[in-house]
């Protein structure tokens, strides 16, 4: 959903699923990981990365998952215990199950055929879910697994341009993706006519 027509009660569960329950499993197993010098591995997602519109309670619980997996990784390195973050980009799951709509009122109802293109953009051309958790299991068994792990749909071309171009690229790319600068004309031409 749009940032401004967000559920607290979802976007309260969204972080619980995402966020506080790694915690309080992480808490849990703790002594298992540190007697077997084990692995925990954090399922991330590109959203955490960029700013992913229609999706800001998603990608902010994602983004809250990247940083305590990466401070959790620095606290249990002296006991070694390593951690993984996989940032995953479009793998085929049932993300989108529930189909939503923009409320009476949003902001963004000019827009809304946008918005609904943009409930099922993750699925397009997405890596199936088989490969996906090959490419995972190969990577954590390495002697030395990496420390953020780029699997799925596009996630390549998300670290490639998050690395040699910057941020920006994201500002200059979503809106136009997501028909924010129809909007924006939208605003204008609604001003100009008062």
């Amino acid at each position: 959903m749009p940032a401004l027509d967000i559920d607290m009660e979802e976007a309260k569960q969204t972080f619980q699923t995402n966020v506080f329950a790694v915690m309080e499993i992480t808490q849990q197993f703790i002594p298992l990981l540190i007697a077997s010098k084990g692995l925990i591995i954090n399922i991330g997602s590109l959203a955490g990365i960029m700013p992913y519109v229609f999706g800001s309670v998603y990608n902010a619980s994602k983004a809250a998952l990247h940083s305590y997996s990466a401070t959790l990784r620095l606290e249990l390195e002296p006991y070694d215990v390593k951690v993984m973050v996989v940032i995953t980009g479009g793998v085929q799951s049932n993300i989108a199950r529930v189909h939503r709509t923009l409320p009476e009122g949003s902001l963004y109802l000019p827009i809304g055929d946008s918005y609904e293109r943009r409930l099922m953009h993750s699925q397009q051309g997405a890596m199936s879910n088989e490969e996906y958790a090959r490419g995972v299991v190969s990577a954590a068994l390495k002697r030395s697994p990496k420390k953020w792990l780029w699997r799925g749909n596009k996630s390549w071309l998300v670290w490639f341009l998050k690395t040699y171009i910057g941020f920006w690229v994201f500002d200059l790319v979503l809106p136009r993706m997501f028909q924010l600068d129809k909007l924006k004309a939208i605003i204008k031409s609604r001003n100009k006519t008062r």
